[in-house]
C-alpha cells in the first residue's frame, strides 16, 4: 500500500489489432496486481476504427478491473494519436509511460519532450514476419537505447538487446508469469472433452495461438497425421485465428482429420481445451516466452514445446516436460507418441509442470519486481512504500 493519498500512474500502451495476442494476457490481468503498490495502470490501446475484435479486449478489461482507454489509430501515418495519446498523458497525470511494441515505443520518445514522464518498455519478441515487419522491428530497435528500463521476456532477448546497444544497466529479465489461482483444473480430462463433445475415449492433442506460420502448426498437424496413419486413435484441437487458417485447414484435410480434428477459431477463454488435452504442443519456430506453455503448465496438462528462446527456461527436458527440436517434425511425433503411450508418465510430467508454474512464474512474484523497478525510477520520497513481504525473484 502507498504512503500517498494518490497512486502514481502507469501507462501502458500497445498497437493491437482483433482480440489481442500473447502480450494481452499480461497487460490487462496487470492494473489489480500493481495496485497494493502504489501504482494505478490505464491500459492505452491504438486499434483500427471499428474494430470488431476489439470488444473481445473490452470484455476482458472488465472482467479483470482494468483500465481500458481506447485511441482509434489508422495505420503507420496517422498523427492524430501523438494528440490523443498525449491528452491521456495528462489528463491522467501520467508519471510512468510503458511502451509494448514499435510505433508506442516511437510515440514515448515524442511523447516525452511534451510531457515529463519516465519511459520504459517490455520486449515481447520480433517473432512474426509480414512485408512491413522489418520496417517495424528496425524503428522499434532504434528506440530501445533511449529507453531507462528495457524489460525482456526472455534471455535471448537480452543478449539480442545489448547487441543492439541498450545498456546492460538498463536491461531487466522479466519473464512472463501465470495467475496460478485463476488457471488451475476444475474438470477430468475425459469430462473436459464430453463437454467440448470430443470423444472421452480417444486422446487429445491440443495447442493454443495465433495461426501464422512461425507457430509451426503445420509441422504439428502433419506429425499428429503421421500417428493417425500408424494408427493411433488421436484427436487434435488447434485453438485461434489467423490469416494462415485456409492452408491449416486445407493439411487438416489432407491428412484425414474430420470429427478427429478441429480448429476452433478465436476462444475469449480457452482454459476448458487446455483441461481437455492429454498433450499439449508447442510446435513455434519463433517465440518469445510464451503464455500459452505457462497455462498448460499451470493446468496440469504435459507439455511437447520447441527449445526456442525462453521456453527451456519453462521446461527441463524430461523433468516438468519434454523438448524437441524446433522443426523437427520427426522429433515432434516421436516425442508426443512416446507420451500418448504413456499415462504414467503424463501424469507425473503435469504435477511437476503445475508445481513449476506455482512456485517459479507466480504473476504477483513478477508485478512485484515490477514495482520495484518502477520504484527506483522515481525519486525520494514518493518510492517508500510499505510492503507486506519481501522481493520474490521471479526467475530461476
Amino acid at each position: 500500500m502507498s504512503e500517498h493519498a494518490r497512486p502514481i500512474t502507469v501507462l501502458d500502451a500497445r498497437v493491437v489489432t482483433g482480440t489481442g495476442g500473447g502480450p494481452e494476457k499480461t497487460i490487462l490481468n496487470s492494473p489489480r496486481f500493481l495496485e497494493p503498490f502504489g501504482y494505478r495502470m490505464i491500459c492505452a490501446y491504438l486499434h483500427p476504427p471499428d474494430d470488431p475484435g476489439f470488444a473481445s479486449l473490452q470484455q476482458k478489461a472488465a472482467t479483470r478491473a482494468a483500465p481500458l482507454e481506447e485511441i482509434p489509430d489508422r495505420g503507420p501515418w496517422d498523427l492524430s494519436v501523438i494528440a490523443r495519446l498525449l491528452a491521456r498523458c495528462r489528463r491522467h497525470q501520467v508519471r510512468i509511460y510503458h511502451g509494448h511494441d514499435y510505433k508506442t515505443n516511437l510515440l514515448g520518445l515524442i511523447l516525452r519532450r511534451l510531457h515529463p514522464m519516465h519511459l520504459v518498455t517490455t520486449v515481447h519478441g520480433w517473432v512474426r514476419h509480414t512485408a512491413r515487419t522489418p520496417i517495424y522491428y528496425r524503428i522499434d530497435k532504434l528506440c530501445l537505447p533511449h529507453y531507462q528500463r528495457v524489460f525482456c521476456v526472455s534471455v535471448d532477448l537480452l543478449a539480442q538487446c545489448r547487441r543492439l546497444g541498450v545498456s546492460s544497466k538498463r536491461l531487466i529479465l522479466l519473464e512472463n508469469a501465470i495467475d496460478t489461482e485463476e488457471y488451475q483444473r476444475s474438470v477430468p480430462t475425459p469430462e473436459a472433452k464430453r463437454r467440448l463433445g470430443l470423444d472421452p475415449e480417444r486422446l487429445m492433442v491440443g495447442a493454443v495461438g495465433r495461426l501464422s506460420p512461425e507457430k509451426g502448426f503445420d509441422l504439428l498437424i502433419e506429425a499428429v497425421g503421421r500417428l493417425r496413419a500408424e494408427g493411433w486413435p488421436i484427436q487434435l484441437v488447434i485453438v485461434g485465428e489467423g490469416d494462415d487458417e485456409p492452408r491449416l485447414r486445407a493439411m487438416m484435410d489432407k491428412w484425414g482429420f474430420h470429427a478427429d480434428g478441429r480448429l476452433t477459431g478465436f476462444q475469449p477463454d480457452p482454459r476448458p481445451y487446455y483441461e481437455a488435452m492429454d498433450v499439449f504442443a508447442l510446435s513455434s519456430l519463433r517465440e518469445g516466452l510464451p503464455n500459452v506453455v505457462l497455462e498448460a503448465m499451470a493446468l496440469g496438462v504435459p507439455c511437447v514445446a520447441t527449445a526456442v528462446a525462453g521456453v527451456p527456461r519453462l521446461i527441463r527436458d524430461g523433468e516438468n516436460g519434454r523438448l524437441v527440436p524446433a522443426g523437427d517434425v520427426s522429433a515432434l511425433k516421436q516425442t508426443i507418441g512416446e507420451l500418448l503411450s504413456d499415462s504414467t508418465r503424463r501424469q507425473t510430467l503435469a504435477d511437476l509442470a503445475r508445481r513449476t508454474a506455482v512456485e517459479h512464474h507466480g504473476f504477483a512474484q513478477r508485478m512485484e519486481r515490477l514495482a520495484r523497478v518502477y520504484d527506483e525510477l522515481l525519486d525520494g520520497a514518493e518510492t517508500r512504500r510499505c510492503r507486506t513481504r519481501p522481493l520474490l525473484r521471479s526467475v530461476r
